[in-house]
Formats: C-alpha cells, structure tokens, sequence
C-alpha cells in the first residue's frame, strides 16, 4: 500500500515537471525540469523494481540515472557552445569560464 502511493506520487511530481518542461519561461527552466524528470523516473524505476521483486531493476535505474547526468551536460554544453565538439579557443584561460569571462 505504501509503494503504491510512492508511485502515484512520483507520477504526480512527474505531471508537474511535465508542466514545467513545456511552461518554462527560460531555457535553463525547461533543462532544470528535464533532469529532474529523469531522476524522478529513476526512482520509480527502483520502486518498480521493490515492488516486483526484481533488484535488476535497481541495475536499469542507475544506468538510467547516468545516462540522464551526461544527457543533461551535453545539453548545456550545446546550448553554450553552439557546438558538442567545441573545445576551448586558443590561448583560453579555463578560469576564465568559471567567472563567465569568456570572449
């Protein structure tokens, strides 16, 4: 009983991170909500798996969980850069792009 008002909590919180993925004003909003769908999904990918007594699932959840991480890097890497293989111009200071310095 107490899982399955865990999962109809989780789909609660994913109906309203759905609401902010497509409502947000800004484009970080919209990335912000996005990752957090993804880590609200591996949390019921694991309380699935609780409840069907299948510990591989907690396997699927943590792959999901990094897959979701470095989805979520490549995003804002993209929409900063313009560009995934970008690396840093020539004689760019790394430090620089800490205090949002960048030329």
């Amino acid at each position: 009983m107490m899982f399955t008002a865990a999962m109809f909590a989780l789909a609660v919180a994913m109906l309203l991170l759905l609401v902010r993925l497509f409502a947000g004003p800004t484009l970080y909003d919209r990335v912000l909500a996005l990752n957090s769908f993804g880590t609200v999904t591996v949390l019921l990918i694991g309380v699935v798996g609780f409840m069907t007594e299948r510990p591989d699932f907690l396997d699927i959840a943590l792959l999901y969980a990094l897959i979701n991480f470095v989805g979520t890097i490549a995003i804002l890497k993209f929409f900063r850069y313009k560009d995934l293989g970008q690396g840093l111009p020539e004689g760019e200071d790394p430090a620089s792009l800490q205090n949002g310095d960048s030329k």
